[in-house]
Parts: C-alpha cells; structure tokens; sequence
C-alpha cells in the first residue's frame, strides 16, 4: 500500500520527534514489493524543498530517519505504490508548483482515456509546470488551475472557502471526465499545502488525523526544549488508517481536513 502524510506544527525543530511520538501508526516495516520510492516535500524559511529516493523490496521505510535532519513545521510525506508512471524524480510525490506542495494516493480510472480532456481546462503557464506522467501531478495543476480562477493561486493566505471550492470542482471535473469513459472507481485522496494552511481530503484511502500538544513519547536521544520555550503543538494527519487509533479522528468519506496557521482544524464535506 501507499502512505500519506501530512505534518504541520508550531515548531521547526520538533518534527522527528513528533514521527517518532505517533510510530505505532505511522510505522510501516517494509515497503510493499511494487513501491518504488518515497518522497517529503517541506518548508525551510522561504524555501520549498524536496528530498526523494527509490525503495528496494521490502525495505524498511523509517521514517524518523528520513526526515532526521529537516527542520520544518509543515511537510508532506508520501510512500508511492505505482500505479500510472514508473519511478523517477517526475514521476515521485510531493510535487510542487510555487508554493505549494501535493501529493495523492489512489488513482484516476482510465487516465489515458481523459488525460487530454484534462490537460485542455489546464492554463498553458500551469500545464508548463507538468514534468512526468502520472495522473497525480494532472489531477494537483488542475487543483491549481481552480485556485488562479479564484485569485488565490499566488495567495499565501488562501482564502479557505475558496480553497475547498477549488477541491470540490476539480474532483468533479475528474469524476465527470472519467463517467463520460465509463469510470467510475476513481480514488483522489490527497494532501495540498502551501506551508500555511492544509487540505486532507478522504476520497478513497481511508485517512486519520491527531492534535497533540507536547511530547509523552519522545525518542531515546530526545533533548528536552529549554526553559520557557513554546510548548509544541502539531498536527499529524495519516492515510490507509481503517480504524482510528486512541486520539486519532477518522476523516469523513469525501470530506476535507483543513490545518489553518493556528494549528486548529475543522471538516469539510465536499
């Protein structure tokens, strides 16, 4: 299976230890033997950054390992299971344009049969941005392509409401592109940030979300914060979770979670 996860907190410097305090959901032991890579996507400052890497069989995909070194309080975690483009850089999540970062488990039914329908309703200067061959990276421009219809594209302060007008129309697009094919099983679950606000939507992976304040379960090597600093407080948000764990909320079938600046979230349906 994929995995998903979104991260967004009060603190840079915390993110480790906060992957490691919700382990016992987050741990895969193995990566699945078709998934071919993982990817985090993350904010440093003004900086949107990537870090990916292919997977082996059955390797172990730890992820405190992998995000041991990033300082940022907003990121985006995937563990891809191909199922339209084979592995490379193009082709691995999160992608990003601008500022912003996305990443989807799941899959649009019959791609090949819309993908030109699609690209047509995408603004050349956005289809630009295009780089692989997934459904994926088509279905995150065409999010992006309703948020410059909105005047929000280039908005760091999106507007909510017309962030989740964005969601919803282009899934509707997606799902009215793919029924004139004669699809109708598609899967859009997807994570979009622009570092300042999240939108989860549960769309055909099952997904969870905690808030947490403070640290109850920090690693071995955890090096307490000083004195009078800012007690951390973060938000994680995981895909492929059936049941919610204690402390988990499920997110609601074609329902959107949104992290704003202050760390509170509310649901949306679509």
């Amino acid at each position: 299976m994929s995995r998903l996860i979104g991260y967004v907190a009060n603190r840079s410097d915390r993110m480790r230890d906060a992957l490691h305090q919700e382990h016992a959901v987050l741990n895969q032991k193995t990566a699945p033997p078709s998934a071919s890579g993982w990817g985090i996507g993350f904010y440093h400052g003004d900086e949107v950054l990537h870090k990916k890497r292919p997977t082996r069989a059955t390797e172990r995909v730890d992820w405190e390992h992998i995000a041991g070194e990033v300082h940022s309080d907003c990121a985006v975690l995937h563990l891809r299971q191909p199922t339209v483009g084979d592995f490379r850089a193009e082709n691995a999540h999160p992608f990003r344009m601008r500022q912003w970062l996305f990443a989807h488990e799941g899959t649009i039914s019959r791609f090949d049969s819309i993908r030109d329908n699609l690209a047509e309703t995408i603004p050349d200067f956005i289809r630009r941005n295009i780089r692989g061959q997934t459904d994926s990276e088509y279905l995150f421009h065409t999010v992006l392509t309703f948020l410059h219809d909105a005047g929000q594209l280039a908005n760091p302060d999106v507007n909510e409401a017309h962030a989740l007008t964005a969601i919803t129309t282009a899934v509707a697009l997606v799902e009215r592109l793919t029924a004139e094919v004669g699809a109708t099983d598609n899967s859009l679950s997807f994570i979009l940030t622009n570092g300042r606000s999240m939108y989860a939507l549960n769309n055909g992976a099952p997904m969870a979300y905690v808030e947490r304040q403070g640290m109850h379960d920090p690693p071995d090597d955890y090096t307490p914060p000083p004195k009078g600093s800012t007690q951390m407080r973060y938000v994680m948000i995981v895909s492929d979770v059936e049941d919610a764990p204690a402390g988990y909320k499920m997110v609601p079938e074609r329902s959107v979670a949104v992290v704003n600046r202050k760390i509170d979230v509310t649901v949306h349906t679509l």
